[in-house]
């Protein structure tokens, strides 16, 4: 006999059945299975009569608190100081955005106001200009007239003789005068 298969066990045959389907269920022989248990049972430190297993429930409740305040350590150490810093950061990115808005906003308006003032200078210079051209025009279309009449009245004098009365010459004299007085 092996050294290590010294020791018996009696159990009822219920047991045996029961032992019987889980090594056929594992694919084990009973021995090896009975060995597995007990190692099971020796490593766990499981109690085999506490079926609802109140020791894995203690361990996990005792896991679950210990995550809980781990969770609850680095929420105070980091989550809450960072959605402070975030905070802030977001309140001074709205002043930084307000403050640029206001500046741009009268960039914008004194912008606007040059160019408003440069669009009323061009009007005035264009009014000036067009004033300066109508005058121009009207010197022109004068001077036109002006050498008109005056060629007239040279051609009148010329084609007079030393036998033209005095009364005529002084006629083309008002004739001459009447023109010029309407321009």
């Amino acid at each position: 006999m092996n050294e290590d298969n010294n020791k018996t066990i009696r159990f009822s045959k219920t047991t045996d059945q029961k032992l019987e389907k889980l090594s056929q269920k594992f694919g084990r022989n009973k021995l090896l299975l009975f060995n597995q248990m007990v190692d099971y049972f020796y490593k766990t430190s499981k109690d085999p009569s506490d079926i609802s297993d109140e020791l894995l429930k203690k361990m996990l409740a005792k896991s679950h608190d210990t995550y809980t305040s781990f969770i609850k350590a680095q929420e105070k150490i980091l989550l809450i100081p960072m959605r402070q810093d975030v905070s802030r950061m977001i309140s001074n990115q709205e002043q930084i955005v307000k403050y640029f808005n206001e500046q741009v906003l009268k960039a914008n308006k004194e912008l606007l106001q040059s160019q408003q003032g440069i669009v009323r200078h061009f009007t005035e210079t264009a009014q000036l200009m067009k004033s300066l051209k109508e005058g121009q025009e009207d010197k022109s279309s004068l001077k036109m007239q002006f050498m008109y009449i005056l060629n007239n009245y040279i051609k009148a004098r010329d084609s007079f003789s030393f036998t033209t009365s005095a009364k005529e010459k002084e006629e083309l004299i008002l004739e001459t005068r009447k023109l010029v007085a309407k321009l």
